[in-house]
């Protein structure tokens, strides 16, 4: 029903969408746009996205949903990344994002995969690099204009970031086999 108003461009197709689709949209946008005010321009942009390029949507290749989420996370990343909001401040919520690790991502989830404990281990700088490179995207360059830091700062707190990860993950795995093995001996 709601791919036939929209291909129509019928005026209800769209009230549709935004009564319907709008909020699970809006969940994407502001799990990497972090400004309610910047989140709810991007959930615009992409209503009006989905209404003009509804005819490039193709069933056979995956579900309406699916393809309108898509178009959600790469205007909210596309939005994240532009100078105008970087020069507008916008990134200075990062703190927000890294202490709230549950929305980093629409496909992963930090808390599932048992990384909160984990990044909790990191400082604040090694924190907010690994969410902009691995969670937000950001090239190494993208991040270091974001945080204002020269590009070789950002390379080498992002060395050190990994090989603490990979110093707790080590540490993590044997306390796990220790464990395993006195469970197994009893």
């Amino acid at each position: 029903m709601l791919l036939e108003l929209l291909r129509k461009k019928d005026e209800a197709g769209m009230r549709y969408l935004f009564e319907y689709y709008g909020g699970a949209l809006n969940n994407i946008i502001g799990q990497i746009v972090t400004d309610n005010g910047t989140a709810q321009e991007v959930l615009h942009d992409v209503l009006l996205r989905i209404w003009n390029n509804i005819d490039q949507y193709e069933e056979s290749k995956s579900r309406l949903f699916t393809w309108m989420a898509r178009i959600a996370r790469n205007a909210s990343i596309d939005k994240v990344r532009s100078k105008a909001y970087r020069k507008s401040g916008k990134t200075d919520e990062l703190d927000v994002v890294v202490v709230n690790r549950n929305n980093l991502s629409e496909t992963m989830s930090v808390d599932h995969l048992g990384l909160t404990k984990v990044l909790d281990n990191l400082d604040t700088n090694h924190r907010s690099i690994i969410d902009l490179l691995y969670f937000k995207d950001f090239t190494q360059a993208e991040a270091a204009e974001a945080l204002d830091l020269p590009l070789g700062t950002v390379k080498t707190r992002s060395r050190r970031a990994l090989q603490k990860l990979r110093e707790i993950l080590r540490h993590e795995l044997v306390i796990l086999l220790v464990s395993m093995l006195q469970t197994f001996h009893h």
